[in-house]
């Protein structure tokens, strides 16, 4: 830039629209401030559409906010993880077929996050029947690896007595792993996975993910892994127990699940 570019720029009359902004991010800060940063850009547009009395876009407040470094402190853009290659995929074969003849014939298989005390995490895995629904196995753990999908598994086919049930699961890493799929043949299973962002395709273990938490979880607080552990611990049983189901002819699953044997 030349010297007398500089200079008339430096000289010159801001325009209305440059005024406008000034009044507007001044706004802006102090309102950022009096809210301890809650507001992200659509809410700040509402404030400053009431304060001004005009209809500014969302993307000039956005563009401001972002020009100062503005933003809300609550519902930050979560970080990207690089997704790892699977070491096995499987088709669908349960195909959306949620329905079964007799026990162990389909399983379905999932974990879920569970939270504990200030900033606590917990995992549940679980293996769920589509004969009855019943729960035939789960393992609650601190950290959502590889054992914990494995232990799972081990304990649910040390139950089986000459059945290879098709077991379903989305594509998370544990079950793309050659692991899992060492036990899946040793044990003469039939495995089966989601397809890519289809959760529904494994509809009835996010339901009960779904029953559980809303049922047991989300009605009290836990502070401990211990106190956790004994909610879920209780709420299966009683699931499996004690929970009549209308699909089940009013019984429970267990009592079903006794009525086929």
């Amino acid at each position: 830039m030349s010297r007398s570019a500089y200079y008339k720029w430096l000289n010159r009359t801001p325009s209305v629209r440059e005024l406008q902004n000034e009044a507007i991010i001044k706004e802006i800060k102090a309102l950022h401030a009096e809210v301890d940063g809650i507001y992200g850009y659509r809410r700040m547009t509402l404030n400053m559409n009431r304060k001004f009395d005009r209809n500014f876009n969302h993307k000039r407040i956005y563009r401001l906010m972002k020009v100062f470094g503005i933003q809300s402190v609550i519902r930050k853009k979560k970080k990207t993880y690089k997704r790892s290659t699977p070491q096995h995929v499987a088709e669908n074969v349960l195909n959306r077929e949620f329905t079964a003849e007799k026990p162990n014939e389909k399983w379905v298989t999932d974990v879920t996050e569970f939270k504990y005390g200030s900033s606590k995490k917990a995992y549940l895995s679980a293996i769920l029947d589509l004969y009855d629904g019943s729960i035939i196995s789960y393992v609650l753990g601190h950290s959502n690896n590889n054992n914990l999908v494995f232990k799972t598994l081990d304990q649910a086919t040390e139950f089986l007595n000459g059945d290879h049930p098709l077991i379903h699961s989305d594509r998370g890493f544990q079950y793309t792993s050659h692991g899992f799929k060492r036990r899946i043949d040793k044990a003469e299973m039939t495995q089966s996975m989601s397809r890519v962002g289809r959760c529904i395709d494994n509809g009835p273990m996010e339901s009960f993910w779904g029953t559980l938490k809303c049922e047991k979880y989300y009605l009290q607080k836990y502070e401990t892994f211990e106190e956790l552990s004994k909610a879920i611990e209780e709420y299966i049983s009683f699931y499996n127990y004690n929970r009549y189901q209308k699909r089940l002819n009013g019984f429970s699953p267990m009592e079903y699940r006794a009525k086929a044997a």
